[in-house]
């Protein structure tokens, strides 16, 4: 069954929760909370403060902890009648999630920070210290549900609209943090058109505000201009599959799997087709390049897996999503002890990079996450692993 959202009773929903909304300065989080409040549960909003200096961040960023975007929740509490403050986790967050970066990237492999970040900041050092405090639960304005069982287990599922889901960036939650999460837009089927309209009938001002869309903490959107700052420009060789050099680059952390566009190779490939970056190896600072075939996958291996819930035990199959706004895949998925998730795909997969995460489901349900340490590629039936630790 399905009560109120996320909040922690498995029967009829209750009101009088003590909650602590996450309000990020835009339209989600302010309806998220507004909803909050008038189910009739003592909410009081928090903003977390993730830069030890937002003026720093430029006016008009699409990140969502600009120093603007503290202002703008601030008005949407006011509005919704709810006590405000404003939490200083830049430490914390500079340490988890943008240190974690850096070094991923430096490492050969490709990270997702906004997952990090809901792992370890918003439902581990905020839900910590909301609990600390005497609150119930944290109320975010992600799109995905959680549903109570009869015997009072959680299950973290899909949002009902498939079009606005966020399950993937959720899918490190476990039970223990899933009983005290509360998504009040989750099972709703609307449109980002009508919650802006909400919030407009609310009188949030936000309601027109623009989606965020870049990483927070990278405010122009320059990604290999950031890394860069950080670690300095390391020229190296681009090679083709036969480890031929056919080009130069400024820094190996600058490639992801995949990519095709600003390579910068000077001469085409020989039968004139688009070549693709197959692998990054930071030990030797090379980058990769091939045709669109040779990225097939076919298995991958995956480490440190969380759990909504009980792990699975045995082979079971699955579908599985591989970023954030992907599509699903039939999988066949193993544990093999308690760190190591091996995954078959029913067919090859494109685009697959170490240090992704890889997220399980069982129809609607979140089975749980982990980390994409290798890949196993095939071509011409031959198959070759292609491997990056993750730390």
């Amino acid at each position: 069954m399905t009560d109120f959202p996320g909040a922690p009773d498995s029967q009829a929903p209750r009101r009088g929760l003590r909650v602590l909304a996450a309000m990020s300065g835009g339209v989600d989080s302010a309806v998220a909370a507004a909803r909050a409040a008038e189910a009739g549960h003592d909410v009081t909003g928090v903003h977390l403060a993730l830069s030890a200096n937002p003026q720093s961040f430029r006016t008009g960023a699409r990140g969502c902890c600009t120093i603007e975007d503290s202002r703008d929740a601030r008005r949407a509490a006011d509005v919704i009648g709810i006590p405000f403050y404003c939490w200083d986790l830049a430490e914390r967050f500079r340490e988890d999630v943008v240190e974690d970066f850096v070094a991923e990237y430096e490492a050969g492999r490709t990270p997702n920070p906004c997952l990090r970040c809901n792992e370890k900041i918003k439902f581990a050092a905020l839900l910590d210290k909301a609990l600390a405090l005497g609150f119930d639960a944290v109320c975010t304005g992600h799109y995905a549900t959680v549903v109570v069982n009869e015997d009072g287990t959680r299950e973290l599922h899909r949002a009902s609209d498939m079009a606005k889901d966020q399950s993937y960036v959720l899918g490190v939650l476990d039970e223990k943090q899933l009983a005290h999460a509360m998504f009040p837009l989750g099972d709703t089927i609307t449109t980002k058109e009508e919650i802006r309209a909400e919030a407009e009938r609310r009188g949030l001002a936000v309601a027109k505000k623009p989606d965020s869309h870049d990483i927070c903490f990278i405010a122009d959107g320059d990604t290999q201009g950031f890394l860069a700052k950080r670690l300095g420009k390391a020229e190296g060789d681009i090679v083709d599959e036969s480890g031929t050099k056919i080009g130069t680059h400024e820094g190996a952390y600058g490639f992801t799997i995949g990519q095709r566009k600003g390579l910068r190779i000077g001469h085409p490939a020989p039968d004139g087709k688009p070549r693709y970056v197959l692998d990054i190896s930071p030990v030797n600072n090379t980058v990769t390049v091939g045709p669109v075939e040779a990225l097939d996958v076919i298995a991958l291996t995956a480490i440190k897996p969380r759990w909504c819930g009980v792990a699975p035990a045995g082979e079971g199959t699955y579908t599985a999503q591989l970023r954030a706004h992907g599509g699903e895949t039939a999988v066949t998925a193993e544990l093999v002890g308690d760190t190591e998730l091996r995954v078959r795909f029913t067919e090859p997969v494109r685009g697959v990079a170490p240090g992704q995460a890889i997220v399980l489901y069982d129809g609607t349900r979140v089975v749980g996450s982990a980390t994409i340490a290798a890949t196993e590629r095939a071509r011409e039936g031959n198959p070759s692993m292609i491997s990056t630790r993750s730390r």
